[in-house]
């Protein structure tokens, strides 16, 4: 059985929530999955394929997650990788925001080519922000609210098994 882990960074939850369902999809479709937040001392050689997430925020994934990357390329180039992007660029999903949240991954794609790639809208609760990031949040017209499409996450999720099992070798 294919071992996974699931590894992401998350500012107030919603990378996390997104995280979860990954997880859980993966798990019901027969795959052993750890799920747990990217932190500097988090191994990855004992998975068989590992899955790194981040929210975005001032254009760039979070620095757990980068440094995740940056200190395991040499162990996660010998297995299947997957990147998930949350944005609340995507709350509109057009092809431009789509091109533009590519464009924040850029700087880790340069370190790793992930197998498969998902990007996701994320949730925006204001209250759940500092005074000072929620007034720059709204003055720059971030939309409270939640974007995150389940089904689209779930069916993601569902598509990379064959990737992360070593069936395929990788959807774009």
């Amino acid at each position: 059985m294919t071992n996974v882990l699931v590894t992401y960074a998350t500012k107030v939850g919603s990378t996390f929530d997104v995280a979860e369902q990954i997880a859980k999809t993966l798990q019901q479709n027969g795959l052993t999955v750890t799920l747990h937040k990217a932190e500097k001392s988090l191994d990855p050689a004992p998975f068989d394929a590992v899955i790194v997430g981040s929210a975005i925020r001032v254009g760039r994934w979070l620095p757990p997650v980068v440094q995740f990357v940056e200190n395991n390329v040499s162990t996660l180039v010998k297995r299947p990788v997957a990147f998930f992007t949350v944005c609340m660029t995507l709350h509109e999903d057009t092809p431009e925001n789509r091109e533009e949240v590519y464009g924040y991954t850029e700087p880790v794609r340069r370190l790793l080519t992930p197998q498969a790639e998902g990007f996701f809208a994320g949730a925006m609760n204001y209250k759940l922000l500092s005074f000072p990031v929620r007034t720059i949040v709204k003055r720059i017209g971030v939309p409270e609210g939640d974007y995150r499409q389940w089904n689209d996450i779930t069916g993601w999720a569902e598509d990379i098994v064959p990737i992360l099992t070593g069936e395929l070798e990788g959807l774009r």
